[in-house]
């Protein structure tokens, strides 16, 4: 695994959602996956941490005002959670659909950018990787960038044989990358 040092996000090509930073450590499985190492956490997405000056217990009490602090608490894997990704689902044959159309859209775009002859090596890589994806297919969570595009990236969620480390899968080629 690698994290890279430079500031950089890596986002859907097709609908812009940033689906991933260089924060996240990660490798590149195949040549044509992104493989994100992630983890489980629990985020306070409440409004019950803003410090706006006072202090209740010397404003006579700790009592948060009846709010319950669970109910403001987010767990998942934190790749999801800091790129807003929203959960969608899949059956076998669907996915399957899906992934006809993304990867000519991705093979155009390969085309476009860097030649048939890359194109084309792309097209025989992906035969090989789509058949495995879709022998594990049972094994993944689904998720869309924020905008939930249904044109967009799709990525792949699994967990280590721990079953407790989850980890993502991108498409490389899906991927643009941008600097801050």
């Amino acid at each position: 695994m690698q994290a890279f040092q430079n500031g950089g996000m890596k986002s859907c090509f097709s609908a812009g959602d940033e689906l991933f930073t260089d924060a996240f450590k990660f490798s590149i499985k195949d040549d044509f996956f992104y493989e994100v190492e992630g983890k489980i956490v629990t985020e306070d997405r409440g409004a019950g941490n803003v410090d706006i000056g006072g202090n209740p217990s010397a404003e006579g009490g700790d009592d948060d005002g009846g709010v319950d602090e669970d109910a403001n608490k987010v767990s998942g894997c934190n790749i999801v959670l800091a790129s807003k990704m929203q959960p969608t689902q899949f059956d076998k044959k669907s996915y399957q659909v899906y992934l006809k159309d993304y990867m000519k859209a991705l093979k155009a775009k390969i085309t476009e950018t860097k030649g048939q002859e890359a194109a084309d090596a792309f097209a025989k890589k992906a035969q090989t990787c789509v058949k495995e994806v879709l022998g594990n297919f049972k094994n993944y969570d689904f998720y869309l960038g924020e905008s939930q595009n249904p044109d967009g990236h799709v990525a792949l969620l699994d967990y280590r044989e721990d079953g407790i480390t989850p980890y993502m899968l991108f498409f490389k080629d899906g991927i643009k990358e941008e600097k801050y």
